[in-house]
């Protein structure tokens, strides 16, 4: 099986600046075959990445197809 990793942000500003949830655009980073490297790669991107405002974080998911 093969996953896909990816970020995106959690939230957007609003016309007021304030946040509300918004999952947004999907921004591939690559693909791993276990879910063990997974769960490393985005351990690994996200500690070296602030979340930063719009909550910016690395995910995975199952990647259909590959």
């Amino acid at each position: 099986m093969s996953y896909r990793l990816f970020t995106r942000t959690w939230f957007k500003e609003n016309s007021s600046g304030k946040l509300e949830p918004c999952a947004g655009r999907q921004y591939t980073h690559g693909h791993v075959d276990t879910i063990e490297q997974a769960r490393a790669a985005c351990k690994a991107w996200n500690d070296a990445h602030k979340p930063g405002r719009l909550s910016k974080k690395m995910e995975f998911t199952h990647a259909h197809g590959r």
